[in-house]
């Protein structure tokens, strides 16, 4: 992909910030990029699903931000085009039009617009697995209590939630089905075309919580079948905290309402109203925008597709190597996600002892009465970090 000096990160181009130059591909560094995170000097990172490292670009990015606020600042007019430039990007990069694209500022926030916006009347039914991320059953609770709709909640099997098991549960009054593209803590990758299909064919919608999936891999929203999905950018889209992405299928505009009004709010002969920047009510968190900016372009320069396959490599490589070693995985085998768990008898305490002792950073879920270690290898991660980690992982286990 070309970018230009002027347009990688919205501003006048300085030496810094010229466009992407990938090192050469080594064994250790098969996509060119762990000189542009810094931290894997002193660090072998397995924690993106937690909090996702900022590649340079984005470091660029933020300096830029704050150091044209402290020169001249920005005008409202710049900030919002930056806005919609980055809503086409990711529109394009995503598969969605830029129509179906508003900012937000997290993931549970899309999920209650969704909520509050459809016409739930009681004996209606929503449907739900339990690898949806906590937020989600507090959400549906008070729809049941104010509501009267009736939640069914579909029961994992050893990390996974298969279709078969939601068909048991979907029927001529369910109104919608949410689920967390991939899960949190197994690392399970649901089928979105097929759950979209069994959703559209009740008559239903289908809302995916994706922070854990957009910015893994190539995805073509459309062709998914998903009505509505939100994604913060801090983890596998390498950007800010302050923004989450939420897209709306554009036939169903109509349906979504903003909770909230304020200066930005389109009145309704507006042409914003017939998109989904009908949901941007105030000022967006513009210093993050501008970091998204660059992410996404730093991903798109590397492709969503090689980024993918690097990480399938490793983390099949790692899945295997746990299997190998009898060591108990609360991964199902061959789930097409970057995440892989496993469970230890250790408490977390003194699991993180040794983490800390051999400078590796993964994330550690209570899981009574073991403890679960979640490790998630990113497209920066190498075949030596995947050994490294299963060494680290027999001291956990011992």
């Amino acid at each position: 992909m070309d970018i230009s000096r002027r347009d990688f990160l919205g501003v006048t181009a300085t030496a810094a910030l010229a466009p992407l130059q990938r090192a050469a591909a080594t064994a250790d560094d098969p996509l060119g990029v762990r000189k542009d995170f810094p931290a894997l000097r002193e660090l072998t990172f397995l924690n993106t699903a937690y909090t996702g490292l900022i590649p340079q670009a984005v470091v660029n990015a933020a300096r830029e931000w704050t150091d044209t606020r402290a020169r001249r600042g920005y005008t409202v007019g710049e900030m919002l085009a930056k806005a919609d430039e980055v809503r086409r990007i990711y529109g394009a990069m995503f598969g969605a039009g830029d129509d179906e694209i508003a900012f937000l500022s997290s993931t549970t926030e899309g999920e209650n617009i969704v909520v509050n916006s459809l016409d739930f009347r009681a004996g209606d039914n929503v449907v739900y697995d339990d690898l949806v991320y906590p937020s989600t059953p507090v959400i549906y609770q008070r729809l049941a209590e104010t509501r009267g709709v009736e939640i069914r909640v579909v029961k994992s099997r050893d990390g996974a939630a298969p279709l078969e098991d939601f068909k048991k549960l979907v029927d001529r009054r369910t109104r919608l089905i949410s689920v967390a593209w991939i899960n949190n803590n197994s690392g399970y990758r649901h089928d979105m075309k097929a759950l979209a299909a069994l959703a559209h064919s009740n008559g239903a919608y289908l809302y995916s919580d994706a922070v854990q999936f957009m910015g893994t891999g190539p995805v073509d929203l459309r062709a998914e079948g998903v009505d509505f999905s939100t994604s913060g950018t801090y983890k596998w889209l390498m950007a800010g905290f302050g923004v989450a992405v939420f897209h709306i299928r554009r036939e169903l505009l109509d349906k979504i309402n903003p909770s909230n009004i304020g200066w930005r709010s389109p009145n309704s002969k507006s042409a914003q109203q017939q998109s989904a920047r009908k949901l941007e009510y105030a000022t967006l968190s513009f210093g993050d925008i501008y970091e998204l900016s660059a992410a996404l372009k730093y991903l798109q320069a590397i492709g969503l597709d090689k980024i993918e396959a690097q990480s399938q490599v490793l983390a099949k490589r790692f899945w295997a190597g746990l299997a190998a070693r009898k060591i108990h995985l609360a991964t199902p085998e061959n789930t097409r996600s970057p995440i892989v768990s496993f469970y230890i008898r250790k408490p977390v305490a003194e699991a993180e002892k040794i983490i800390a002792a051999e400078r590796v950073k993964v994330s550690f879920q209570a899981a009574a009465p073991f403890t679960r270690v979640r490790v998630s290898f990113a497209f920066f991660n190498n075949e030596a970090d995947v050994d490294r980690m299963l060494a680290v992982a027999a001291k956990l286990s011992a």
